[in-house]
């Protein structure tokens, strides 16, 4: 066995016995300063272990979201009617879709983006709407004409009044013209206006009753409106909620719609289970409202590409000179949702983050030339990815940002509202990383042997100073 002795033979700290060695103020001086600092120090090597730090790289964009990217909105329209609003995606790789109905929901609202109703539905796609093959040029007119000033009266005396809003210029309308001509004259000889009194074929010029055709919210042609006294009649204004007709404009399709409206009469109550299942369909309540709130999303390629929002119909015609585009971003985000307790979570890593992916939200988009014809508003976008992964190894969030610019535009066409999208090919890539604990033991000891060794050098300095001080003082008192 080793001795005590020859082990003590290997100690690195001999002592010196405490009688030989002497204190001094100095040294107790340096030695809570000493303390001081190796506390400030290890606190603030404590705090830097602790804290997480980031690298930020830019690399190929490596999605594991698929080919595809999700885009949410909410975008309110103060001009644009829910009858014919329509979201359609375009891309450089010909993609068309068009009038997109599946994951978009469309609400009536009013001029001030106040909501006026329940969920506005479309109803089916139907195919191209039927008119009369053979158009006799000679025919007579059948339909009573209404003005802003007799309006309110024919449509509160008669139990039903179906009202064609039309324009001469308009090429749907001429088609339908005739078919509705004669189709009115046939009901006028069935239920005549004087003597049966239940049914008034009616028409408005829009280009003459503006003001008549902006009250009841009228911004396609032909728009056939079915009007019912009484069930109808609202107390605001003398306003009528009604119907929209979107079937065939041929004359037997519409003379049968007509007669079924007149047969539902007598059973007003149960008017919805006596029609003809081929004709409900064909007719939904009308927007009870000039605007409208469209809401969902839509999955796009991640290649440049449009998200628009227009006017559409196979059957209307529109004037550019009354559409309006002006409207409201409620929210527009790409990518998946993140939920708030995740959002806040990568906020405190990297405070940052997150504070462009929704640059658009509650901006506002007006057109302020409203009386020049065809203005587009755009708006290109340019998104980036970025991914945040953990010191595991784990992704924490997938977010796109964006950068925004919009800008009023003419165009040939119907005014529109478009996004143009440019996702980037690269991605942001921020990884978490944080400092080996025996990089922060290696620290502290050289804190504290450095701290140590410092204040024995100036201790050792002043010690001796102060004793060539005393020497000095003594010579010159001898």
């Amino acid at each position: 066995m080793i001795s005590a002795s020859k082990l003590k033979s290997v100690d690195f700290y001999r002592k010196i016995p405490r009688d030989l060695t002497e204190a001094s103020l100095s040294g107790a001086g340096l030695s809570i300063i000493a303390a001081f600092s190796m506390i400030f120090l290890f606190g603030m090597e404590l705090n830097n272990y602790l804290t997480v730090s980031t690298a930020t790289s830019v690399i190929v964009d490596q999605s594991s979201d698929g080919d595809f990217l999700r885009i949410d909105f909410n975008i309110s329209f103060p001009a644009l009617s829910c009858e014919f609003a329509s979201v359609d995606v375009k891309d450089v790789l010909g993609t068309n879709r068009l009038n997109i109905t599946k994951t978009v929901r469309k609400f009536s609202i009013d001029s001030s983006l106040r909501p006026t109703g329940a969920e506005f539905h479309s109803g089916p796609v139907a195919n191209a709407v039927r008119h009369d093959d053979e158009v006799d040029e000679e025919y007579d007119e059948g339909s009573f004409a209404l003005t802003e000033q007799n309006f309110d009266k024919y449509v509160h005396q008669f139990p039903l009044t179906i009202v064609n809003f039309y324009a001469p210029w308009c090429s749907w309308c001429q088609r339908l013209k005739p078919s509705w001509e004669k189709a009115a004259k046939i009901m006028k000889e069935r239920y005549d206006p004087e003597m049966d009194g239940r049914i008034l074929v009616t028409k408005v010029d829009c280009t003459r009753e503006g003001d008549l055709c902006r009250r009841n919210h009228i911004q396609g042609y032909p728009s056939i409106r079915i009007f019912r006294k009484g069930t109808d009649l609202r107390s605001d204004h003398g306003h009528h909620e009604h119907e929209s007709y979107y079937g065939d404009r041929d004359t037997e399709s519409l003379v049968k719609m007509m007669e079924s409206l007149v047969e539902s009469l007598p059973k007003e109550s149960q008017k919805l289970a006596l029609e003809d299942k081929s004709n409900v369909a064909e007719k939904r309540p009308a927007p009870s409202a000039g605007g409208c709130r469209i809401e969902g999303y839509v999955r796009v390629k991640k290649v440049p590409g449009f998200l628009i929002v227009s006017a559409r119909s196979e059957s209307h015609s529109f004037d550019a000179s009354q559409m309006n585009m002006s409207h409201v971003i409620n929210h527009l985000s790409f990518g998946r949702k993140l939920t708030p307790r995740a959002m806040s979570d990568v906020k405190r890593l990297i405070p940052y983050i997150g504070s462009s992916h929704d640059r658009l939200n509650g901006r506002s988009f007006i057109n302020p030339r409203v009386s020049e014809a065809n203005v587009t508003i755009e708006h290109y976008i340019q998104i980036v990815k970025t991914e945040v992964i953990t010191r595991k190894g784990y992704k924490l969030i997938e977010e796109y940002e964006y950068t925004a610019h919009s800008s009023l535009a003419h165009s040939v066409d119907i005014p529109v509202a478009k996004f143009h999208l440019e996702l980037s090919p690269m991605q942001v890539l921020i990884t978490e990383s944080q400092r080996s604990f025996s990089h922060f033991i290696t620290n502290v000891c050289a804190i504290i042997g450095g701290v140590f060794t410092v204040a024995g050098i100036i201790d050792s300095i002043l010690h001796n100073t102060i004793k060539i001080m005393k020497k000095i003082e003594i010579g010159k008192n001898f």
